[in-house]
């Protein structure tokens, strides 16, 4: 596996499933740029995201905004005007706004094929309640 993937396990162990969720930074950041916002407040504000349970690291957040910057997608500047260290703030730009729109279609049609995928898992699930489940997934009629 590729140096900073996660995997998500599931409690399975060896059966682990790929999580992509490292993709979804992308537009949770973009949305978060309607006012002016500094990097730290940008990863406290990812939770109601769902990334609470699988927290980002901050070089990472610095890492993507470096991209969008160079991609057109955000801007920034230094604030000097508090006292302390300088703080870079970081502001959506037309472009980023756009890409922004296309990550939302992008995500309700994702939206769409998981329900669906999930229905009929369930609706398999239903059908098959009354055969018990072994360890690692065959059913106990398929084991003999």
């Amino acid at each position: 596996m590729a140096s900073g993937h996660r995997r998500w396990t599931g409690g399975q162990g060896e059966m682990a499933c790929p999580r992509r969720i490292h993709r979804f930074l992308e537009p949770c950041l973009l949305l978060l740029h309607c006012d002016e916002i500094h990097g730290y407040e940008l990863l406290d504000s990812l939770n109601p995201f769902g990334f609470e349970q699988n927290p980002v690291n901050l070089s990472t957040v610095y890492r993507l905004l470096r991209d969008l910057e160079v991609a057109g997608l955000v801007v920034s500047h230094w604030d000097t005007s508090n006292a302390g260290p300088a703080r870079r703030l970081y502001r959506l730009t037309e472009e980023g706004d756009c890409r922004l729109a296309r990550w939302v279609e992008e995500l309700r049609e994702t939206d769409r094929v998981l329900h669906n995928f999930l229905d009929n898992y369930d609706a398999h699930m239903e059908a098959h309640e009354s055969e018990p489940v072994l360890r690692h997934g065959s059913r106990v009629k398929d084991s003999f």
